[in-house]
């Protein structure tokens, strides 16, 4: 398997454990805060993209979908009010960030259309061609093995699925550059550290942003994991963007 930059990032580089235990540390630690601190960070912007990404699943209108990474389960409950589909099942390594999720969907009484269970992406424990469409907001940064990872969404997808990505990148105008460094690199990690008392979190978010291989990169990676018919869309001027890929 190929080792990518990104693969090896993780939130304490003091720590004896792997980056999967480590990341699973991470969210159940910051969890409680983890909603407040998207729309906070982000100004609210990031609905607009979830919104974005999951429009990306109208023109094959799933039945079943897998949300990798679900956290507290923000795709999931979106891709339930936009699509309406029969099941969505969703999957995180962390038990913290699960239960604040089973907590939300059960006060809308979506129990039977929502699912989630503790999963590793990288493992997936269902069948082969199980899925009509697979979901990963912000989650691929965090696997320990990217091109397992998405090998195991290859394997579950059905044929005809679409697999749907959105991912932070950065952005490559220069006066905006500066900016978003300076936010990623001091502002970010601050109120982090303020609000979840957990500064590496933050941290970890931007470093790992650093490393990841985006844009035609990723797509080359998703190409070569069986995905075709793979394109992306650049959102708020680069620092967020949706891959979309077919089996």
């Amino acid at each position: 398997m190929t080792k990518f930059a990104h693969d090896t990032v993780v939130p304490d580089k003091e720590s004896n454990l792997n980056k999967k235990q480590q990341v699973a540390e991470m969210f159940d630690s910051i969890a409680f805060r983890y909603d407040f601190l998207n729309r906070f960070l982000s100004v609210g912007i990031d609905v607009g993209w979830r919104k974005k990404a999951i429009s990306q699943l109208k023109n094959i209108q799933p039945k079943k979908i897998l949300d990798v990474a679900t956290g507290t389960a923000d795709v999931a409950l979106m891709t339930y009010k936009m699509l309406h589909p029969e099941k969505i099942i969703g999957i995180d390594i962390s038990e913290g960030m699960l239960e604040l999720g089973r907590q939300k969907i059960e006060r809308l009484n979506l129990s039977n259309n929502i699912e989630l269970v503790k999963g590793d992406s990288e493992n997936i424990n269902f069948e082969d061609n199980n899925f009509d469409a697979i979901t990963v907001a912000f989650g691929v940064r965090n696997f320990e093995n990217l091109e397992k990872g998405l090998k195991e969404m290859f394997r579950v997808l059905r044929p005809g699925g679409k697999l749907v990505v959105l991912e932070f990148s950065k952005p490559k105008q220069t006066a905006f550059k500066i900016f978003y460094n300076l936010y990623m690199n001091q502002i970010a990690p601050a109120f982090g550290k303020l609000f979840s008392k957990n500064k590496n979190a933050y941290q970890y978010l931007n470093d790992s942003v650093q490393a990841f291989a985006e844009g035609e990169t990723f797509l080359t990676i998703m190409n070569e994991a069986g995905f075709t018919q793979t394109y992306l869309k650049t959102l708020s001027l680069g620092i967020c963007t949706i891959y979309c890929g077919s089996k």
